[in-house]
């Protein structure tokens, strides 16, 4: 059997839920921990510029109960700089932000700043942090990944995800050999790779099957499938799916 696949579950769109009311419940607090007990390595959330969903309590709350790593989702900017370093999470994942975008729509593109975002990882890793650079799988997206200095980096799932659902198989069987490939070309470059955005049950064991993956994060997906069954019931089938493409 290879190493055990981590899974990171993402407690976003609980707040989502929380803030259209704008009470306190749903409490993403108590869905982490409800992650932590049915098989969660890890809790991911990210604090967004215009706070749409987890806000600035939630992290902090988040950092004094935790018994697992937190990996900390944000934009390359001064202000979730300064935040990150307050906190110092076990693991930072810098994505990229448009206020207009519903969610994530694409990886960082690092090769056109290299130079902006060396500079602006270098205090978090020194504070300790992991650094993990949301991209696509694009070989040169990678090099300049390594080159800056990050030391994990997260492959964009959504293009094949999207083509799944779309039943554009092709499309769906290119994107999933494009994160093979660079999945391998990664981990060759010392990089730990990553994976996640839009994985369901149908699509989560070809991607979970890849050697070089150490993680998912997956989120919308549990929580919406929580709705109907409850979260602990939907991250155990997961990490069912999960275990069993890496056996």
């Amino acid at each position: 059997m290879s190493e055990k696949l981590r899974l990171g579950v993402n407690i976003d769109h609980v707040a989502t839920v929380r803030n259209a009311r704008g009470g306190a419940y749903p409490d993403p607090l108590r869905a982490a921990k409800l992650a932590e007990e049915a098989g969660a390595d890890g809790i991911t959330a990210h604090l967004r510029e215009d706070r749409r969903h987890i806000s600035d309590a939630d992290i902090e709350r988040l950092m004094d109960v935790l018994s697992v790593p937190l990996n900390f989702e944000m934009a390359a900017t001064d202000e979730m700089q300064a935040i990150a370093l307050l906190h110092k999470p076990h693991a930072v994942c810098i994505v990229p932000e448009k206020r207009e975008e519903r969610t994530t729509e694409g990886g960082l593109e690092v090769a056109r700043e290299e130079n902006k975002l060396a500079h602006f990882i270098a205090p978090l890793r020194d504070a300790g942090c992991r650094v993990s650079i949301f991209i696509a799988a694009d070989r040169r997206q990678i090099e300049a990944a390594h080159r800056i200095g990050a030391q994990v980096i997260e492959l964009h799932t959504g293009a094949y995800c999207d083509a799944h659902v779309e039943e554009r198989f092709e499309d769906r069987d290119a994107e999933l050999e494009s994160l093979r490939e660079m999945s391998a070309f990664a981990a060759s470059l010392g990089l730990e790779v990553h994976a996640g955005h839009g994985l369901t049950y149908d699509t989560t064991g070809p991607v979970a099957a890849f050697p070089e993956v150490r993680e998912l994060n997956i989120g919308h997906f549990l929580i919406g499938e929580a709705i109907f069954r409850g979260l602990r019931p939907a991250i155990e089938e997961m990490r069912g799916i999960m275990d069993a493409a890496r056996a």
